[in-house]
């Protein structure tokens, strides 16, 4: 972290602007809008200047800049068309261990002035540490545009209910929920924004008058296969109301850095061959800490609904009476298919898709015969330790020992890797590759060497090809 961000409170604290051109003359309105006891010191002055002193707003001394008006100052702005002047002023300060910023000379500043987003009191700063201050304005007027002009006026209104909410519901999970309510009040929000003070009054007290249920709840949420871009809206809002986070391995670091700092997080991580926490005591997890009145997400990799074991985890919920929703992700079969440059579906080639667990067995357990009919791609999870049965069981049952394969390991993530190659090495390819990983056996494979987006196009020419 190049700097610390901090919002300084300045009203009524002297703090001293050099310069009194057009640049200065902005820095004085930030300044005069927190509130600061300015003086302005310049050679000449804009017109503005002059009118905010006549005004008593600010204090101007005319004439070269000195060290000692920095006396008793909290901090000082350098904004001079001369690179002398403002090094002069940034020396000074650093003397007197006064806080500096030159503007538009980052390596003489000792704190930045970001881009700002004005809600108050909601206060949004964007900042680029003086490298690309273009796309910290762009950033800034992206969130201004999502960000609605009513949102400092909801502040307001939850500031003024803070100490009511604390006595009314005595646990923190009945106050969240309540507050959950207020800030996702569309219509109150509305009253707020034309001012509609009557009824808003009478929105808020509708509130108060619901029962805060004590029981807990759990959200499913599928985080997607590995890349923190392809979470969901809502999977990214669930994530951030949580009072508990119960995740595996599959769910990448990105997306948990995503997560409510405060929140507790429960690893419940899953390895190939060992199982880190049974599925049953997973249940029990997720059903106990629901029942403490807790917002619990059970986080997810892929899609939970497919082949997460997200039903029987929301079963045990459904029979213990806790409430339950799912946030949908994207599954692993769609998110690394595309980052692999492999289409699922199409019209010379699939015109349907099979979603199948690898943990086959040579029982019959999967209908092997309809596995392995024409136009149709195949996508096994969990599959590398039965790689060689699904080959054999394929192949016996007509499937021609050249159909395309595709072997995908860390899929949509940074450290993805895909073998291709034919049916007959399947086995064989699936020792070089680690878990996660996918099978995709199809004649799509064969369009990777055009849809290829994601990863180097430089294809080796052998029957084994890897990028």
């Amino acid at each position: 972290m190049d700097y610390l961000p901090i919002f300084c409170q300045l009203q009524r604290k002297a703090c001293l602007l050099v310069g009194g051109g057009e640049v200065a003359e902005r820095k004085a309105r930030l300044l005069l809008d927190a509130g600061a006891c300015l003086t302005v010191n310049a050679l000449q002055f804009n017109n503005q200047f002059h009118v905010w002193a006549e005004l008593g707003q600010l204090t101007l001394v005319e004439g070269a800049f000195y060290a000692d008006l920095l006396a008793e100052k909290w901090l000082v702005i350098a904004a001079t068309d001369s690179a002398e002047v403002n090094a002069l002023v940034y020396q000074s300060a650093n003397q007197q261990r006064v806080f500096c910023n030159v503007v538009d000379d980052p390596k003489r500043a000792s704190f930045i002035m970001p881009s700002i987003i004005d809600r108050s009191p909601i206060m949004v700063a964007v900042s680029s540490g003086g490298k690309a201050p273009v796309l910290a304005r762009l950033l800034r007027e992206k969130l201004e545009a999502i960000l609605p002009q009513h949102l400092g006026k909801l502040a307001n209104l939850a500031g003024s209910l803070r100490q009511r909410v604390k006595q009314q519901f005595a646990s923190i999970g009945a106050r969240r929920r309540f507050w959950e309510k207020l800030l996702a009040h569309d219509r109150l929000a509305q009253s707020l924004a034309n001012e509609d003070t009557e009824l808003a009054t009478q929105q808020v007290e509708q509130l108060f008058a619901e029962r805060q249920e004590e029981q807990g709840e759990v959200v499913l949420v599928g985080a997607g296969p590995g890349d923190a871009g392809l979470l969901t809206l809502k999977g990214l809002q669930q994530i951030q109301q949580a009072d508990v986070v119960v995740y595996d391995r599959l769910v990448s670091d990105g997306i948990m850095a995503l997560v409510r700092r405060d929140a507790e997080r429960i690893f419940v991580g899953k390895r190939a061959g060992y199982h880190c926490v049974p599925q049953e005591q997973i249940n029990q997890i997720l059903l106990e800490q629901a029942q403490r009145g807790l917002r619990v997400v059970r986080l997810k990799g892929g899609d939970p609904f497919i082949f997460g074991r997200g039903g029987e985890e929301l079963e045990t919920l459904a029979e213990a009476g806790i409430p339950f929703s799912v946030v949908p992700g994207i599954t692993a079969a769609s998110g690394c298919s595309a980052y692999s440059g492999i289409p699922l579906t199409h019209r010379d080639h699939a015109q349907s898709v099979r979603l199948v667990t690898g943990h086959a067995k040579t029982d019959g357990e999967l209908d092997w015969a309809r596995l392995a009919a024409e136009h149709q791609t195949l996508v096994f999870y969990m599959g590398l330790n039965q790689a060689a049965v699904i080959q054999q069981q394929l192949i016996t049952h007509g499937m021609a020992a050249s159909m395309p394969i595709a072997l995908i390991e860390n899929g949509t993530s940074t450290r993805q890797r895909v073998i291709e190659g034919e049916l007959a090495q399947l086995g064989t390819l699936a020792a070089q590759v680690t878990s996660p990983s996918l099978i995709v056996v199809g004649s799509v494979v064969s369009l990777r060497s055009k849809l290829n987006w994601f990863a180097s196009r430089d294809i080796p020419p052998n029957l084994s090809k890897m990028a």
